[in-house]
């Protein structure tokens, strides 16, 4: 019989054991670029939903690297995940890649873990703790796409812009007092943020959509392209700007 574990320590235990599967199919070297990245979202995607076909069967799943199961908009309980969220960087050899796993119960999100498993951590709704010190005045911003809106807010509040991979590799670093603030518009989905909002709102972290509405999540079009993710004392400014750049182009 399989031992029944709480919701909380199931996301934590898939994004460790994700992370151990992740650095094992990379770090044998039997593999480089995109089929080290089409291996790893594989084997991390086929171990993800075996645990939870058997630790939750009554639950349903939304997966980057699954089909959709409609049905999941009947059920007031969905795991969102992606296995591998960066994938560029785990097969080019960062470190800003990160596992997502996400419980959401009647479109919020209840249990969250991101896994930076080439730091050897794993950021858990059930202990995450913000790192509250001096303002760095950095603002994070992918590092594969332009972020038209992020440039503008950096430049209107004399902010740095720095580049990272993950989603989740992001919001950590704002998490851990490295950046102030992310901010990204266009291009992520449900599974890209599920997970790294969660655990920036155990650790206090003010996290909306750039116009400061809340999130929803399991809705029928998974598109979630927004969001803002800042410590709590600068996020009124931030949001301010968003809406001055918004008001000058007519859109984030």
């Amino acid at each position: 019989m399989t031992a029944e574990v709480n919701d909380a320590t199931l996301a934590k235990r898939l994004a460790q054991g994700t992370g151990e599967i992740l650095k094992g199919v990379r770090n044998v070297g039997l593999l480089r670029g995109e089929e080290l990245g089409k291996a790893g979202d594989a084997a991390a995607q086929d171990w993800i939903a075996r645990c939870l076909a058997v630790h939750r069967p009554n639950d349903s799943v939304l997966s980057e690297e699954a089909p959709d199961d409609r049905t999941r908009l009947n059920n007031n309980r969905v795991w969102i995940i992606d296995p591998l969220d960066g994938t560029r960087e785990f097969a080019g050899g960062r470190q800003d890649w990160a596992v997502h796993i996400a419980l959401a119960e009647d479109g919020v999100i209840t249990h969250s873990a991101v896994g930076m498993p080439d730091l050897g951590m794993v950021f858990s709704t059930s202990d995450v703790r913000r790192v509250d010190g001096p303002k760095t005045n950095r603002l994070v911003i992918s590092r594969n796409s332009e972020v038209p809106v992020a440039e503008f807010i950096a430049e209107d509040l004399g902010m740095e812009l720095i580049m990272m991979g993950s989603c989740g590799a992001k919001v950590v670093s704002v998490v851990l007092g490295d950046n102030d603030a992310y901010v990204h518009c266009g291009g992520q989905y449900e599974w890209d943020n599920a997970a790294p909002i969660g655990i920036a709102q155990a650790a206090g972290l003010h996290a909306t959509r750039l116009d400061g509405t809340e999130f929803e999540y399991n809705q029928d079009d998974t598109y979630l392209p927004d969001l803002l993710v800042s410590r709590p004392d600068i996020a009124e400014k931030l949001l301010e700007s968003a809406q001055r750049y918004k008001d000058k182009f007519g859109k984030f």
